[in-house]
């Protein structure tokens, strides 16, 4: 009995039979039969979605989310990610740190390597802020490894350019908070270490794609910002004078290179006719999904098409860094709003990606870099709004409280010296405060594991409970660059890709085509 058919003739309320969910166990079964069968192909292709700040209660309630925002109760809804076959666990503590910080964790999952927090792209035997640490002690990412193996690689951010998740990337900086030169001490500068925006541009000078926010980070100091040349705190930061958008640009004219500000620049370029491409559309951070000015500043989503179909177009295949990392800024502030719908828009820019590659030769992993201390609970029935309260009030108090709270956080506030009654404030608003146990301006990560979802090429090597640097090492097996390479060559010496008919490239190539 197919499964459309059991729903209809089980009639309107089908969860009551036992049969719906027999059947629906049936089915979960004959597709997890089908990955005995084991993806052994090489991937032309890696994409790693980083969710920053994506802890698994932040996944759930992701979930939940979306569905509800179709009409859904929510539970039974499937993000993409939940789609993927292989599932594992990340350790993600930082060498010196038991809850981690993004500089720490974004040098393990990109770089292979544990590293100390607040620092990017060099090896714990680096002391945060402590330039003469630096030298000898880089370490490479795998976009690196990527680009020395001849392909296109990019960087999608909403966060800064220069922020700590992509910054692991292409940095080596023992402190992520020297984003400009305008940041950074005077014996950092004399010692020689560079900020984090002009290590952008002079450490891997051709990066095909990067896009993001951070344009005050480029600029010299209090040259006006494009966008919104009346705001003195978007003006330029940076001390030495350089204009590095325009060193970009004037490097990549004659080699189909484009520079875009805002949604309307982006949208009109014809992806076939560009070969590098740097977006820059706010001075800082882009505004969170549910402010963002549809008019000026795209959403992720629109910003991996465009790098995916510039990427592609290489032989040899690409390696793109996507990070949604607004949720984390959501969850410091204490606003779960606004980091559940920069989850969903992650998710939807998962779908977009999966409509424009392959499983058979592209691998594709989602994670993240830390949990936050988020959750939901109190009992909630089944189809609670994700923003809503619980059934019933506080046996203590006897006020009413929302399923969602924070074990710490901004959201802590005390009225006549008792907890605040939340049946009195707008709970549901987009920018309301979620009530946290412990007050704190801004509400910490957590420390527990996080989820890795992968597909596509040698994602069943992502399995078990594994430590967070194991990630790109995988992810470099899987498309034989960096240092695991002999496993997938032919005996001509090329890599090969292995258990594709000639039917099924055809369809591959279709598929390609109308996308």
């Amino acid at each position: 009995m197919k499964f459309n058919s059991l729903l209809f003739d089980l009639g309107p309320k089908p969860e009551k039979h036992p049969d719906f969910w027999k059947e629906w166990a049936q089915r979960t079964l004959k597709n997890a039969l089908t990955l005995q069968d084991l993806n052994k192909n090489v991937a032309k292709n890696i994409i790693l979605f980083l969710g920053d700040g994506m802890g698994v209660p932040t996944v759930t309630a992701a979930r939940i989310l979306k569905g509800q925002m179709s009409g859904q109760s929510g539970e039974e809804t499937q993000l993409e990610m939940d789609k993927f076959p292989y599932v594992a666990l990340s350790k993600t503590y930082n060498t010196n740190a038991q809850v981690p910080d993004s500089a720490g964790t974004a040098t393990a999952y990109l770089c292979g390597v544990k590293a100390n927090e607040g620092t990017v792209g060099v090896s714990a035997a680096a002391v945060r802020s402590q330039c003469n640490t630096t030298q000898g002690n880089e370490v490479t990412s795998i976009l690196k490894w990527a680009k020395d193996a001849g392909k296109s690689v990019g960087i999608v951010t909403t966060t800064r350019v220069n922020h700590a998740t992509p910054s692991a990337a292409y940095a080596h900086c023992v402190d992520r908070d020297w984003y400009s030169d305008g940041d950074m001490p005077t014996e950092a500068l004399q010692s020689g270490c560079k900020d984090i925006a002009r290590q952008l541009f002079e450490n891997i000078p051709d990066i095909d794609v990067i896009m993001g926010g951070g344009r005050r980070n480029m600029y010299p100091r209090n040259t006006p910002d494009v966008e919104y040349p009346g705001d003195k705190k978007h003006n330029g930061t940076r001390k030495d004078g350089r204009n590095l958008v325009g060193e970009w640009i004037d490097r990549v004219k004659d080699k189909k290179g484009y520079y875009a500000w805002n949604r309307k620049d982006l949208l009109s370029l014809n992806p076939n006719n560009v070969d590098y491409l740097l977006g820059l559309f706010e001075p800082a951070d882009l505004p969170y999904e549910l402010e963002r000015n549809k008019e000026t500043d795209p959403s992720l989503t629109e910003m991996v098409d465009v790098a995916i179909k510039i990427l592609r177009k290489n032989e040899r295949g690409f390696y793109l860094l996507v990070e949604g990392g607004r949720i984390d800024h959501g969850h410091h502030e204490g606003k779960a709003k606004q980091a559940l719908h920069e989850a969903v828009e992650m998710d939807r820019a998962i779908t977009r990606a999966d409509l424009l590659t392959s499983i058979y030769d592209t691998l594709t992993v989602v994670t993240a870099d830390h949990s936050h201390v988020f959750s939901f609970g109190g009992y909630t029935p089944r189809g609670n709004s994700i923003f809503g309260l619980a059934p019933t009030v506080s046996d203590i108090d006897q006020k009413p409280f929302t399923s969602i709270l924070y074990g710490n956080g901004p959201g802590f506030k005390l009225v006549n010296s008792t907890r605040e009654n939340v049946s009195t404030v707008d709970y549901e608003q987009n920018n309301y405060q979620a009530q946290s146990a412990v007050p704190l301006r801004m509400e910490t990560h957590g420390g527990e594991d996080v989820a890795i979802f992968s597909k596509g090429p040698m994602a069943h090597l992502l399995h078990g409970v594994q430590e967070q640097h194991y990630i790109p090492h995988v992810m470099a097996y899987a498309a034989c660059i960096g240092q695991n390479k002999d496993h997938c060559r032919t005996n001509s010496g090329s890599p090969s890709l292995s258990h594709i008919s000639p039917t099924l490239a055809l369809l591959l190539a279709v598929k390609w085509l109308l996308c």
